[in-house]
């Protein structure tokens, strides 16, 4: 497997990439081409010993910022990292492209480029999502589609269903909707109607979630539309790590709350860990013809190498190959509309 790596994105580029592409190179086979300024990567890869097989540069001059309109950007700047490597995955050149750069480029790019799959209106994005003391979920969409209609949350859905089964190994999962109520007559025109096309679907749809019922883990896919998701995914972000900084500066506040705290330190970095997104790698674009995963902007290293290692079953699972399989089941059911 050829593993391409965007060395150009995200806050901390190129040093936490290459540094997170030589420690994931010590535990894969695989090899990892990192795209981007040559010199730059060279300069950070000089400072580790490495397999110089399993780890090259492809040089491409060009950067998209986050200020960038995406579009505009992913047409004009051929020679910039996100474009090439989508181009190496298009080609057969790459078998999965890791960025952590601009989310609306990676989706242009990834429309424009690789192409929708087949029956797929709305690609999306999918992003996992820290439950408490328990196995994680999945949420979808988180962010790319502000507005949505009843089939596009059908096929989040769907798509996260089977992200969940082939990549983080959950057999039948729960889908659950986000609404405003757990009664299948609540919520707006949308959910009602995005309800009854879930409920007759194939998967263990188990109805409508409220959001304060997502954090305990009530369901295993969270299907939303992207606005309402982003906002669930961005807030328990800041919740969680508001709550742990009150809970350190607690703990810190005395001798005796000090000692309290020497006790209970290996439970609070337990705690700090399930929250800690670089953890659970990238979120992957689900829709398009070919394994795109985007890692968090602010990605550390250790987020990097997690990242490229949960992104190998994404391509081994060939979850592009099943969710274009799955789309006549979608046809089926939306055939009545």
């Amino acid at each position: 497997m050829r593993i391409i790596l965007d060395g150009m994105g995200g806050d901390n580029a190129p040093a936490a990439v290459v540094e997170g592409a030589v420690l994931a190179s010590k535990e894969i086979e695989h090899e990892i081409q990192i795209i981007g300024q040559q010199e730059l990567i060279q300069a950070e890869l000089a400072k580790y010993k490495y397999d110089e097989k399993k780890i090259t540069v492809i040089d491409a001059r060009e950067v998209i910022s986050n200020e960038e309109a995406p579009v505009r950007a992913v047409r004009s700047k051929k020679d910039s990292s996100i474009v090439r490597g989508i181009n190496m995955v298009k080609k057969g050149e790459g078998d999965i492209f890791i960025s952590a750069g601009s989310t609306g480029a990676l989706m242009a790019g990834g429309l424009f480029i690789l192409g929708r799959i087949q029956g797929i209106d709305r690609p999306a994005l999918a992003s996992v999502y820290p439950i408490v003391g328990s196995i994680p979920s999945l949420l979808v969409d988180a962010g790319a589609n502000a507005e949505c209609k009843p089939n596009n949350l059908l096929e989040f859905g769907i798509m996260g269903n089977i992200y969940m089964e082939k990549v983080l190994g959950r057999k039948n999962p729960r889908v659950g909707l986000v609404n405003l109520g757990a009664e299948a007559a609540k919520g707006s025109t949308l959910t009602k109607a995005a309800y009854d096309l879930l409920e007759h679907s194939d998967m263990n749809f188990i109805g409508n979630v409220e959001a304060r019922d997502v954090p305990k883990g009530a369901c295993d896919v969270i299907v939303a539309d992207g606005f309402t998701g982003n906002v669930i995914l961005k807030l328990t972000e800041g919740l969680a790590w508001n709550i742990l900084k009150l809970i350190k500066s607690k703990f810190t506040d005395g001798a005796k709350a000090k000692l309290g705290a020497a006790l209970l330190l290996d439970k609070m970095k337990e705690l700090k860990k399930e929250f800690d997104y670089s953890e659970y790698g990238g979120a992957p674009i689900l829709g398009v013809k070919g394994p795109i995963v985007k890692m968090h902007g602010s990605s550390s290293a250790n987020a990097v190498k997690n990242t490229i290692l949960k992104g190998i079953p994404f391509v081994e699972g060939n979850v592009v190959d099943t969710i274009q399989n799955s789309v006549l089941e979608i046809e089926e059911i939306t055939l009545g509309e």
